[in-house]
């Protein structure tokens, strides 16, 4: 009788995950689906190679609104398919249904043939006129945070990693691409799509990193492992733009070693994607939001570029370790910046960081102000917030002012390379801190109370407060508006940022003409300006920006831009009215993501 492997230790249980990979787990998954625009759902099967530490237990997968045609068992490569009993469990809200497959003896694949819902929460499906171009659809993924699920039936947790292999079929005028190495190449004016897409990710990753795109796309490169895919109407703009791509990495590199992962390429997706960005390995999807024209906005990039080592190389193993991701990859990202860019510009990114931070941490409860957050029972996309990213990225520069940046960097680098592809816990890392860096130096590490940062809510007394000298003229100009006119010429958007949020909230409707007189803030196309000048719109009642408010709010689907419009509106009557009739008009082409946290805002069921 074979022994049954002891369970996880608690701390690395993942709550949002039905899988039990202690007993089987996946260790590869092939792909082979086949994209319907008509009937908006991707169908074709799943295969899940695993291993099987407990051979007398059932394969357990996560699933959410998929239709489950059959499930075949194998044993190799070159083994016989048969079919085999398969159950699916009751759909939980936020977990979706678990998918239960008897596997017999010896076998140690399993393939699930299905058919996504139309209404899949990964999957956004546009239509031509919601694209740049106006003549052809598009399809994107958001898999992260548990939404891999509602397209792959897999075992849906950070802390479960695998190899993939995918072909996609599409119409044969689009091109498909996924975060993976493709077996093709596109660029060349005179290659055509085929409609025929493989592709193959060798490294183990977790299931929120597998991600597919297909639209009419084109290609410019930098150098020979970095590129930007977009739209042909936004190509020309996008390859301006994230020119520095490659300095970034070799940023990076000197930092915290080689990257890993052969290529780095952006895709500029439609503006309707619900974040900024999207690390997603070799393929990072940004928003069209970070286009300036300037590059002001391009710390998005530095952002995703980090995740390359935080997060895609050392992986939070549960939603509720997701710090470990996101505040890390804050930290080097503005070690990035400062590299690339200089040191100013990194530490105005570090003040207005941590001023969002505190705004953020007025409206949280106690219990979502702490860093190892407790999410059971709640959607994991309810841990995105400031907390993980700023609070998380204030706790590492504590640090690194405790022991001093070199001392600190060493700690990095040796953190990366020894989770090197692996998924961690909070207490994995703070045993790793303990061992490699606290005990080296009792009297640095009593000026970092961990405890209190990882477990208490708040932010330290002994927190580090950034400044910036190019702030200050920022803030006379704001403290003195009406009585001098600021010199401005040389004003980048950070500052200006600054500028705007350095006023009350309450300014008034004849300050407000008066600013937009002056700066014409109204008809800004830089999309961190517009959105702060508009939440200002709303808060006192400035109806000359309203017409820009709708615009914005139908034209873009980045929830960071929408639920703080939204939020402010449904504070009056008059403002709830208003935000049901845009939202009418707006929901249609929102992603599910932030459709589902509009819904919540507006009330409506």
């Amino acid at each position: 009788m074979t022994e049954k492997p002891p369970a996880p230790p608690l701390h690395a249980v993942d709550v949002h995950s039905y899988a039990q990979p202690h007993l089987v787990a996946a260790k590869h998954v092939e792909l082979d689906l086949t994209v319907d625009f008509d009937k908006k759902i991707l169908s074709g099967w799943a295969e899940l190679i695993v291993s099987r530490p407990d051979p007398s237990e059932p394969l357990i997968v996560d699933t959410r609104d998929l239709a489950i045609h059959k499930v075949e068992a194998a044993t190799g490569e070159k083994g016989e398919r048969t079919p085999v009993k398969f159950t699916l469990g009751p759909a939980d809200k936020i977990l979706g249904a678990p998918l239960t497959i008897d596997l017999p003896s010896g076998a140690d694949r399993a393939r699930i043939h299905y058919t996504t819902s139309p209404g899949a929460s990964a999957l956004q499906w546009l239509d031509p006129a919601q694209t740049a171009g106006k003549k052809r659809p598009f399809l994107f993924t958001q898999s992260q945070a548990i939404h891999a699920r509602s397209w792959i039936p897999l075992q849906d947790s950070p802390g479960v990693r695998t190899t993939y292999r995918a072909r996609i079929r599409t119409p044969k005028d689009l091109i498909a691409l996924m975060s993976a190495r493709r077996d093709f190449r596109l660029g060349n004016p005179k290659e055509e799509p085929t409609g025929d897409y493989t592709f193959r990710m060798p490294h183990r990753i977790p299931s929120y990193l597998i991600a597919l795109a297909v639209g009419d796309l084109g290609y410019h490169h930098f150098g020979h492992r970095t590129g930007v895919w977009a739209e042909p109407a936004e190509l020309d703009r996008a390859s301006k733009e994230f020119d520095d791509t490659e300095k970034m990495i070799q940023a990076a590199e000197k930092l915290y070693g080689p990257y890993a992962w052969l290529k780095y390429e952006l895709l500029v997706l439609p503006p309707s994607f619900p974040f900024g960005g999207m690390e997603n390995p070799l393929l990072t999807f940004v928003t069209p939001t970070v286009i300036a024209g300037d590059k002001s906005l391009v710390s998005l990039v530095a952002h995703e570029l980090a995740h390359s080592w935080s997060g895609n190389l050392v992986t939070n193993a549960t939603w509720r370790d997701f710090w470990l991701n996101e505040g890390f990859t804050v930290y080097v990202e503005r070690r990035i910046q400062e590299a690339v860019y200089g040191e100013p510009r990194a530490r105005m990114e570090a003040v207005l960081g941590r001023r969002e931070l505190e705004e953020e941490l007025k409206k949280l409860p106690p219990a979502d102000q702490i860093l190892h957050l407790d999410l059971k029972g709640r959607d994991p996309d309810d841990g995105v917030t400031s907390v993980a990213y700023e609070k998380g990225a204030l706790f590492l520069l504590a640090l690194e002012q405790a022991f001093g940046r070199e001392r600190f960097d060493q700690f990095l680098l040796r953190y990366f390379n020894t989770f090197r592809f692996q998924s961690i816990t909070t207490a994995d890392f703070r045993a790793f801190l303990d061992k490699n860096l606290l005990s080296t130096d009792p009297a640095a590490a009593a000026k970092v109370p961990v405890e209190e940062w990882v477990t208490q809510p708040g932010i330290p007394a002994s927190a580090p407060q950034p400044t910036c000298e190019l702030f200050t003229p920022v803030e006379e100009a704001a403290k003195n508006w009406g009585a001098k006119v600021p010199e401005t010429k040389s004003w980048n958007t950070h500052q200006w940022l600054h500028f705007l949020r350095a006023f009350p909230q309450d300014l008034g409707r004849a300050k407000m003409e008066s600013l937009d007189r002056a700066f014409h803030f109204t008809k800004s196309s830089n999309s961190e300006i517009i959105s702060q000048w508009l939440l200002m719109a709303v808060r006192n009642q400035y109806e000359p920006a309203y017409p820009k408010l709708e615009e914005f709010l139908t034209s873009v689907g980045r929830r960071k831009f929408l639920r703080p419009l939204y939020e402010e509106l449904v504070k009056t009557p008059a403002g709830k009215a208003r935000a049901e009739a845009i939202y009418a008009k707006a929901r249609p082409g929102y992603h599910p993501i932030s459709a589902g946290s509009i819904d919540l805002i507006v009330g409506r069921k």
